[in-house]
């Protein structure tokens, strides 16, 4: 059973190879140094489980003997078994994180990951949804909350937000009412990693959240039943507990499964059209990048493909020369 880094303790009759205890102490160091979610150290922990499994098969039980040639051939092992670019990818970001740091510590003379090249995974352009239609979307919301119902002032509040600030879904729902600046229009969030930025929001997500706050959540909280409230949690589920994220994935989807376009229909859509929406408004790109928490540009750099493919279908339908 793994510990509460994500790591499994070794077992009086299981004694762990020096390759299975350099991942154990490896898991340790993403977990307790670096700071990586539970579920991160377990993605790592399954990819390079993998290797030791491979390394140990070919006869390689010692980590000066994981050379460059074996990681490419456990590599294409994935190749052959017709995993996806974007794990074959996945699992050489991986190796050479590994072995980087089993080279930093003095476990290995040289790191032979350094020179360990993988597919690029194929990105498809996230989904976004069109400005009409979000109008369209969160008008049905501010009509449902106008009835009274302390879930659809939430729901309101939730999508509002989740579209002015481009946040995840684990960021909207790890909220805490003291992270709302009512005067300075922003919220404090904390990311991935446990960083923390402060990201701005509008007037209509001001108006839902003053309107949740003040009559949804008490109304939510009223209704707490078996465990104590979490009278911490901004955004609170029907019984009192901190929302989770299911229960907003569940929301985003509903709303958006009637919408044309395919592509992922969760929260995630919401924070795609959010930066797309910036970006073809003509917010800088270090900006959005700042907004949306990215550590890379070229990972927010996703968006400006985005509004340029938005841009040539516009012009294919209306130039007359197109």
């Amino acid at each position: 059973m793994a510990d509460a880094h994500g790591v499994t303790p070794a077992t009086p009759e299981s004694v762990p190879s020096e390759l299975e205890s350099a991942l154990e102490d490896y898991c340790r160091h993403l977990s307790i140094e670096r700071g990586f979610s539970q579920h991160t150290v377990r993605a790592y922990r399954t990819d390079l489980a993998e290797l030791i499994d491979f390394a140990e098969v070919n006869g390689v039980t010692t980590l000066d003997a994981i050379t460059l040639p074996l990681l490419r051939d456990w590599l294409w092992a994935g190749t052959e078994r017709d995993l996806a670019r974007s794990t074959i990818a996945r699992h050489a970001a991986s190796a050479r994180g590994f072995t980087a740091w089993l080279a930093r510590t003095g476990e290995i003379p040289d790191d032979p990951g350094v020179r360990l090249r993988s597919p690029k995974p194929l990105r498809s352009l996230p989904r976004v949804i069109t400005r009409g239609q979000m109008d369209a979307l969160i008008g049905a919301l501010v009509d449902a909350s106008a009835e009274g119902d302390p879930v659809a002032r939430r729901d309101l509040a939730i999508v509002e937000v989740l579209y002015a600030s481009a946040l995840r879904v684990s960021e909207i729902v790890g909220l805490d009412v003291d992270d709302v600046d009512l005067d300075r229009l922003t919220v404090r969030v904390t990311g991935k990693g446990g960083k923390q930025r402060v990201v701005p929001f509008g007037l209509p997500a001001l108006n839902a959240i003053v309107d949740y706050v003040r009559l949804g959540r008490p109304a939510l909280l009223a209704r707490a039943t078996g465990a104590a409230p979490d009278a911490a949690a901004l955004f609170l589920g029907a019984r009192g507990a901190r929302v989770g994220t299911r229960s907003v994935y569940r929301l985003v989807a509903g709303l958006l499964v009637d919408l044309p376009g395919g592509g992922p229909s969760g929260p995630h859509a919401l924070r795609h059209t959010a930066a797309t929406h910036l970006l073809d408004g003509g917010a800088d790109l270090r900006a959005v990048q700042e907004m949306l928490g990215h550590a890379s540009l070229g990972t927010t750099q996703i968006y400006t493909h985005v509004s340029t493919e938005r841009l040539r279908e516009s012009y294919r339908t209306a130039h007359p020369r197109a």
